[in-house]
């Protein structure tokens, strides 16, 4: 599988899950977060642990994903869309659906960063372009 992205600077093949590297060992789910002008302006492909929230994975590799309420489920600001991969993650609860209706560019696929657990697929992930937050910090 052959991706335009960045790997931690080197560009080439990437392994799917289900693909064995040449050393035999299975690689953990990869996040591919497609271009955002502020936020990752060349896009990333990153590799996240099963069960690491896609908030979390991002910050731990570079990715400043907003996160206003400190990743408690109390705002809007890390909300992403999932547009390869999202059967693979579990369903929202209600608290995230209802965080959801707010946030802008709502779409079927969108989810809460914070609270969205990587599972056993890879992940093609936008990050909207706008959020609804009265005040941005650098967290």
């Amino acid at each position: 599988m052959t991706l335009a992205g960045n790997n931690g600077g080197k560009q080439g093949h990437y392994y799917l899950l289900s693909e064995k590297t040449p050393s035999g060992k299975f690689e953990m789910p990869q996040l591919i977060f497609l271009p955002h002008e502020e936020i990752c302006p060349e896009g990333a492909v990153i590799q996240a642990e099963t069960g690491a929230t896609i908030c979390d994975a991002a910050l731990q590799n570079g990715i400043p994903i907003e996160h206003a309420c400190e990743k408690s489920c109390a705002c809007t600001t890390c909300h992403v869309i999932i547009r390869e991969g999202f059967e693979s993650l579990a369903d929202a609860d209600e608290a995230e659906e209802d965080l959801l209706d707010k946030a802008w560019g709502l779409e079927p696929e969108s989810r809460l960063s914070c609270q969205a657990k990587v599972a056993n697929e890879d992940l093609v992930i936008e990050i909207p372009k706008y959020t609804i937050n009265m005040v941005s910090e650098n967290h």
